[in-house]
């Protein structure tokens, strides 16, 4: 009886532990569209720790530091969620933008053919990268 016992208590403990981390996504990204950064951030933080390879927070995380201006920890984090979801549009186009206002024309280049390969829902995104690219080479040219 003792053995049941502690077996539906680690269950119970096993089930709400992995029901509070999910928790902390759903929360954070409440938040983050509630303008809430700070807190947000803080939850994706907590998540991560849950749930390392959890690729969009990463991704939230560098739209958070993006809008803090701080560049380095958003690619950091553009690059993390990359390299756990190399297929992830959105990423692989904040990515594109940051080279873009680097002025890292091979790297766009390089970018945007794989962004080629990979997009489905953001292909729209494919103009805006040209057009920003034309808008570039016109100023070099004069």
């Amino acid at each position: 009886m003792k053995q049941i016992i502690t077996i539906v208590i680690f269950l119970g403990l096993c089930f709400s532990s992995f029901a509070e981390k999910n928790n902390f996504f759903e929360e954070a990204k409440m938040l983050f569209e509630e303008e809430k950064y700070e807190e947000s951030k803080f939850l994706f933080q907590r998540n991560i720790v849950y749930n390392p390879k959890d690729a969009e927070s990463y991704l939230y995380l560098a739209k958070i530091f993006n809008l803090e201006e701080n560049k380095r920890e958003e690619k950091k984090y553009i690059n993390t969620t990359l390299l756990l979801e190399p297929k992830n549009e959105e990423a692989m186009y904040l990515l594109i933008d940051i080279e873009l206002k680097r002025s890292n024309f091979s790297k766009v280049e390089e970018l945007k053919k794989d962004f080629k390969k990979i997009c489905s829902t953001m292909c729209e995104k494919l103009t805006s990268i040209n057009s920003r690219l034309k808008e570039f080479e016109k100023k070099d040219a004069s």
